[in-house]
């Protein structure tokens, strides 16, 4: 007898894509909207307010989708048989580093796109990336660090299990 893998249609495939990238994105929108919240209430304090409202929830939706897209690379599943440290620190820092190889492209996308001169060019470069942009570097990774944690325990125990863990009621509470 032949091993057949079972295919799945298309409709679950879809619909699976879409719940993986709602959670992505509401875990990293929230995370990100309290973080940009706390910004602006502190700034405020110095009489400097700013309008970012939905930044957030914009770099959510990019981000999520960064996972998503590194999700389908092969290196992101390495170290998966190690225990769940490995691959949480390993997809923590490999991802972190795909979302900063994506806002050099975004970045160098707009420079040249405004400046045609290599002064305007490094001009850019040098206000974008500073000191605060290294800090949200390490914002995005400490972000990612229980996301991953968190699905790499769905991996290792199932989603279905993790599920029941946190939305349902446990029939056998634990005692002191």
């Amino acid at each position: 007898m032949e091993n057949k893998t079972i295919e799945k249609p298309l409709k679950d495939k879809l619909l699976h894509e879409l719940a993986e990238y709602g959670f992505n994105v509401l875990y990293l929108g929230l995370f990100f909207s309290v973080f940009i919240l706390y910004r602006r209430l502190l700034l405020a304090e110095y009489g400097i307010y700013l309008n970012d409202y939905f930044i957030g929830l914009v770099k959510a939706l990019i981000f999520g989708k960064v996972i998503m897209i590194g999700t389908f690379l092969k290196i992101s599943k390495r170290f998966e048989n190690q225990p769940l440290i490995v691959p949480t620190l390993y997809k923590t820092l490999f991802f972190t580093l795909l979302v900063v190889v994506f806002e050099l492209l975004e970045v160098t996308v707009k420079t040249l796109w405004k400046t045609e001169s290599w002064t305007g060019i490094t001009d850019s470069f040098t206000h974008h990336f500073n000191m605060v942009w290294f800090g949200g570097v390490l914002i995005v990774a400490f972000t990612f660090l229980p996301f991953f944690a968190f699905k790499e325990l769905s991996r290792h125990y199932g989603v279905d299990s993790m599920r029941n863990l946190f939305l349902k009621k446990s029939e056998n509470p634990l005692s002191n």
